[in-house]
């Protein structure tokens, strides 16, 4: 059962999520100017592992004989939005013309109080035609 509005306290605040989930896709699209589906992988892989890490990094306990208190899963969808004429976006002549409706959802079985998920959509990428979300769950594994 899907219960919205319900979010548990994230194992790595919010705002650093934010961070560390944006500087990920500013990195992996450093170089891009549009969709290429030939690199588009390469982006997804690289956008999901930098995060992976820096969640891991940000919740290692100390002590290194103690087990890690989280597991994590990372998706990241990479969307080619349609045709955009980029002298017509640039004057803002363009509107949502050539944008195209996505719309994702996930469920789990998970304890309420100390299992979670956020979701976040890059903004910077739809400059260069694309729509990047970003989804973090994160499950406690200690009592």
């Amino acid at each position: 059962m899907a219960v919205e509005g319900t979010t548990p306290a994230s194992p790595v605040p919010i705002e650093d999520l934010t961070k560390i989930t944006t500087s990920a896709c500013e990195d992996a699209l450093k170089t891009a100017e549009g969709y290429e589906h030939d690199k588009v992988g390469q982006w997804n892989s690289q956008i999901i592992n930098t995060i992976l890490q820096a969640l891991i990094t940000a919740t290692a306990p100390s002590d290194s004989s103690t087990p890690a208190p989280y597991r994590f899963t990372v998706n990241s969808t990479i969307v080619q939005q349609g045709h955009i004429d980029k002298d017509a976006a640039a004057e803002g002549t363009q509107g949502n013309a050539g944008k195209r409706g996505m719309h994702s959802a996930s469920g789990a079985f998970w304890d309420v109080n100390r299992d979670g998920m956020w979701t976040f959509k890059y903004p910077g990428a739809e400059e260069k035609g694309l729509d990047i979300v970003v989804s973090v769950t994160w499950f406690a594994v200690t009592p």
